[in-house]
């Protein structure tokens, strides 16, 4: 291994700005895929004739599969090298889509949806940890991870627009084809343009055991908040998985303690700042999670919205995503501590919501959606960049890629509780609203309007809810993180820091 004076005046890769243009896009594919499909899902339906129950496995069998491997895939990155495993999640993810794409029955569609998490969770870490042994110089990094994170953020907004484009004016299976077109350009680029670090991969023999508790751990504990989202949060089979969960990422975290060459180094979690990003980002995306799916119903629904004017809503919230982390996070991040930019940008996001759960049956776009659509951008996009590179900040390079896999994780595991958990008290504050207002449906025309209006009352519920989540996040920012700025190396104050490879190969 060089030493830090080696490392330190070892030549920075050239094309180290090309390189992050197409793990930009690849971070775009995979982050689209979240929502993209979700648009086309009625269409979907109609074309393979699949049931009501098997339209939430089109779901259900990316994330299960994604939010499953993503340790693994992380530890895959620090072992074969992230470039390696970098292009294998490209050509396997793209392969995936082309098959969903082509697909004539639900069978085909549901095995591509789980091929594209298994490949999605290779790729997801690999990006982010060739990113962060990369970039490691203070200024570079924070521009970098602002990009990084305007796109990671606003990625999801974009594949509602890009969605209903595709749904409505191609057909659906364009959600999926799509990818491959993506995925051509960002494997071409890879192959011309990014080069990693010699001497950061992780030799050590790889640990099944933790692997195959982490796997089932964290698929047990998405299935169990999916399940709970449609069978009930007390139903036997919701219960049964949580509590297969619990034992699984119990007996992880005694067998990561035991064996030489962990799956998830200790470590990486523990360390105060790093865990305190993880546990902040995972409670803002339940919040962000929420407001994307209400939104989206009260858009079309509410608001009698096409898929294509209802993505173009969404696009205030893009814009304030990438002024958030290329103007104010980027510019701030070398000179503010990051509980000072994540607090404050978790907290602004929260007051959004406020204004977002003021929405009516008969709300006006300009006076309440436009503003607080931006206001969660900027917000978001101000606390996402520091929260992502203090994630993975100080780490040692052999473990990028499986602190990169936590980064995901979070967010993963916080997208699942986020659908399931804000959903039941949407369903529950609907229900309660129409029977409280029952004697008021006289016609027919009333008893539509009642209906809108416990509809709208139920998204308010759960949107007040996800403003107190954030809220949360943004005291658990200022609570856990106590590290200084991240200027020049970006690495001070972490337990585990060695120095950042440079040397090119």
């Amino acid at each position: 291994m060089s030493s830090p004076t080696a490392a330190a005046t070892a030549p920075l890769d050239p094309r180290r700005w090309k390189a992050l243009v197409f793990i930009c896009l690849a971070q775009l594919m995979v982050v689209l895929d979240g929502t993209i499909v979700n648009i086309a899902l009625p269409s979907a339906q109609r074309a393979l004739h699949f049931s009501d129950g098997n339209r939430q496995w089109v779901v259900t069998a990316y994330a299960l599969a994604f939010g499953g491997l993503l340790l693994l895939g992380g530890r895959i990155a620090d072992k074969w090298g992230r470039r390696r495993a970098f292009l294998t999640g490209l050509v396997g993810f793209a392969l995936a889509s082309a098959l969903g794409g082509a697909a004539v029955n639900t069978g085909m569609l549901l095995g591509a949806r789980a091929l594209q998490g298994v490949f999605g969770a290779l790729l997801a870490p690999a990006a982010l940890s060739l990113l962060t042994v990369m970039f490691t110089e203070g200024k570079e990094r924070a521009k970098a991870f602002g990009i990084y994170g305007a796109i990671s953020g606003g990625g999801a907004a974009v594949g509602l627009l890009l969605g209903g484009v595709l749904t409505e004016y191609a057909n659906w299976r364009w959600t999926l084809l799509v990818n491959v077109l993506i995925a051509a350009i960002a494997i071409t680029g890879t192959l011309m343009e990014v080069r990693e670090p010699a001497g950061s991969h992780n030799q050590a023999r790889l640990d099944l055991p933790g692997a195959l508790l982490a796997s089932g751990g964290l698929a047990s504990l998405v299935w169990a908040f999916s399940r709970a989202e449609s069978d009930g949060w007390g139903s036997a089979t919701t219960v049964t998985l949580f509590v297969a969960a619990a034992v699984l990422l119990t007996l992880l975290v005694v067998v990561q303690q035991r064996v030489k060459a962990p799956l998830l180094p200790l470590r990486v979690v523990l360390d105060r700042n790093r865990g305190g990003a993880y546990l902040s980002l995972g409670m803002a995306v339940v919040g962000m999670f929420g407001l994307f799916l209400f939104l989206t119903y009260y858009l079309q629904v509410v608001l009698d919205y096409s898929p294509v004017i209802s993505g173009v809503a969404f696009l205030p919230m893009v814009a304030g995503m990438m002024t958030g982390s290329t103007q104010i996070g980027a510019r701030l991040m070398t000179r503010v501590a990051p509980r000072f930019l994540m607090g404050p940008g978790f907290l602004l996001a929260s007051g959004a919501l406020v204004i977002l759960a003021q929405i009516k049956v008969d709300s006006s776009y300009a006076a309440v959606l436009l503003p607080g659509l931006f206001l969660m951008g900027l917000g978001m996009g101000t606390a996402f960049m520091p929260a992502m590179s203090l994630a993975t900040r100080g780490v040692k390079p052999q473990d990028a890629g499986v602190a990169s896999a936590m980064v995901n994780t979070s967010q993963q595991i916080g997208g699942a509780i986020g659908t399931a958990l804000l959903s039941t008290l949407a369903t529950s504050a609907t229900a309660d609203y129409a029977a409280d207002h029952a004697r008021e449906a006289t016609t027919p025309t009333a008893g539509h309007l009642l209906q809108l209006q416990a509809m709208v009352h139920g998204f308010s519920t759960a949107i007040w809810w996800a403003a107190g989540i954030l809220a949360l996040a943004s005291v658990t920012a200022f609570t856990l993180i106590n590290t200084g700025h991240q200027g020049k190396d970006g690495r001070q104050g972490s337990s585990d820091e060695e120095p950042v490879l440079t040397v090119v190969h």
